[in-house]
């Protein structure tokens, strides 16, 4: 096609929305098995939405608002572009209008719980700049635990958020806990939970203790210096605030410094003795990936070490956290007269699941198990969440700032109930007297049928010249599933030459072991022959909210944006053994 003669193709398209003519044909069929002489009317949409949509309790009235939606000239029903037009708009999205669905009754470890790494730090792990920016933003899409790391200032009279041991600016950490003030309940009611990594004095501490106190009042939880049985529930803790840390370790009182200047100096070693036998074999190179601010985050300081504390700062630690002495399964030891939170690096976690995988999901069941990306990660990448989800794990803490596969599964998964922040696990991860094991692969429960129709809007979204300077894009799309390893897999249809809106009418299956764990992924690139794909958006779906039928699925870019026009028209179907 030649530059001229493809502006004059471009021009045309961009003054016209979707045809008639490029309906495909299948949904041409459907159109015509439910009209009559060309109208589809209440009646035969009606039956449309209960046999095609599977939406069992579709009424005439609520076809009768489909139709009276759609801008069109006939209110008795709809002609084969007024309904093109309703499956490719708003009003017929993939994920079911639920709203807050799930339990919220149980308690705080019976739930996923859409946490952050880092909140603070604006890029990298080592030079960005801290602030408070990314914690508005992260409460804003509905992240419930906040991570600071607090430290004193270059003063020493007052604190700072920054990321110890880097070239990060710091942050004053009163103006982060306003902020989180100020937007904790904007997108979710539920708790706010807010992790400290403390590297304070016991002076220092006593500062943080009033900072909180006066920022958040009354609509902070603190149950006082003893530990909890249980957690409480979500809905019992709706627009509280929860701190969640463990005794520091940086800076101890001077009988204790000998003691940390010993363990400083063990380095890794020491932290493959607290392990304990079950890990001393594992790669030297395992432990050095990890930063020594995570290892001190979790290296526990003893009962003694709990006497240093402030007493009123004490007193605000409603989530304890920190690893007992000894080895992994005396870390996973479940106390039945209290509860607590432990962590993990992603790696310390795959190594763990290895020979513990029954263990971590029992000790999940009661406690909370937080699992962050390892220390190497310092352009704010992120790690396959699955790993944790998959053993129970609540708190798969990622960096929001950043983008990438990983974060769209994050950002997918929790766009289930209602976009709260919290997801009650599925039974088969609480069960006490039947643990599920992670590697034992499991029949299959469900299939999951996907058509992929066709897509359009980027002649909306994107310049004409964006993805070629002289012709039409070659787009192609990949659908696949995250989830158990067993059910994860990327299909991809064919790429289509010169066409502004593909039509690809490729069908595909996925079998499904642990569809309460799976994702839907859906993304679009342009074929290049000369250079890398370009990207032509993405979204993430959670299965379980997935509605079957003819959806208009929305795409979002790389950092998780909804584009305005971008949309591929899909069919879902569930098939049950």
């Amino acid at each position: 096609m030649s530059k001229q003669t493809y502006r004059v193709c471009f021009c045309f398209r961009r003054r016209f929305r979707l045809t008639v003519s490029e309906a495909p044909e299948e949904i041409k069929k459907v159109f015509e098995h439910y009209s009559d002489n060309g109208l589809m009317a209440v009646d035969g949409l009606q039956r449309f939405l209960l046999e095609v949509q599977k939406e069992d309790k579709a009424t005439g009235e609520d076809a009768q608002k489909i139709i009276d939606s759609v801008k069109h000239f006939n209110r008795k029903g709809l002609n084969l572009e007024a309904f093109f037009k309703y499956l490719f708009g708003d009003i017929n999205p993939p994920l079911a209008s639920l709203g807050v669905h799930h339990d919220m009754n149980a308690p705080l470890s019976h739930y996923f719980i859409h946490t952050g790494h880092n909140s603070y730090l604006t890029g990298n792990q080592l030079s960005s700049d801290c602030s408070d920016v990314p914690i508005i933003n992260a409460l804003k899409r509905g992240v419930r635990v906040i991570e600071l790391d607090i430290w004193p200032n270059s003063t020493k009279d007052n604190v700072d958020v920054l990321h110890g041991r880097t070239l990060t600016t710091p942050v004053e950490l009163i103006k982060c806990l306003r902020s989180i003030k100020e937007y904790a309940f904007v997108a979710s009611e539920y708790p706010v939970i807010i992790t400290l990594e403390d590297h304070l004095t016991p002076d220092l501490q006593a500062k943080v203790a009033e900072m909180v106190t006066q920022t958040f009042g009354d609509i902070l939880f603190s149950p006082g210096s003893e530990c909890l049985k249980e957690f409480p529930s979500p809905e019992s803790l709706k627009k509280r605030i929860i701190i969640s840390t463990k005794p520091p370790k940086e800076y101890l009182e001077a009988k204790e410094v000998k003691d940390k200047e010993n363990e400083s100096e063990k380095g890794k070693a020491g932290d493959e003795e607290a392990w304990g036998k079950e890990v001393r074999d594992l790669n030297e190179a395992d432990y050095m990936d990890d930063s020594d601010e995570e290892d001190e985050e979790d290296t526990d300081d003893g009962d003694k070490s709990q006497n240093d504390l402030a007493p009123e700062y004490k007193r605000l630690i409603a989530i304890q956290a920190g690893k007992p002495k000894g080895g992994l399964e005396e870390c996973l030891r479940v106390d039945p007269d209290k509860v607590r939170r432990l962590s993990m690096s992603e790696q310390q976690l795959e190594k763990a699941a290895v020979t513990h995988g029954k263990e971590i999901v029992r000790f999940t069941q009661r406690n909370i198990l937080r699992v962050y990306p390892k220390g190497t990660r310092v352009d704010s990448s992120n790690y396959n969440p699955l790993i944790g989800w998959m053993h129970g794990a609540q708190m798969v803490a990622f960096n929001m700032q950043g983008y990438g596969r990983s974060l769209w599964l994050m950002h997918g998964m929790f766009k289930a109930n209602g976009g709260c922040g919290y997801l009650k696990k599925p039974d088969f991860l609480l069960k006490p007297d039947e643990v599920f094991d992670p590697r034992v692969e499991l029949p299959v429960k469900r299939t999951l049928k996907v058509t992929v129709y066709m897509g359009e809007g980027w002649y909306y979204d994107f310049h004409h010249t964006h993805f070629d300077a002289y012709s039409p894009p070659d787009f192609y799309a990949r659908v696949g599933i995250a989830g158990v390893p067993v059910d994860s897999v990327m299909k991809k249809t064919k790429a289509l030459e010169d066409n502004w809106v593909p039509c690809w009418n490729q069908e595909f299956e996925f079998p499904l072991t642990v569809p309460e764990l799976a994702l839907l992924r859906i993304e679009v690139h342009e074929y290049d022959m000369s250079e890398k794909d370009d990207f032509g958006g993405q979204t993430c779906l959670p299965i379980s909210e997935l509605r079957s039928g003819i959806r208009a699925v929305s795409l979002n870019s790389r950092k998780g944006d909804k584009y305005n026009s971008v949309k591929l028209l899909m069919r879902f179907e569930f098939v049950d053994p």
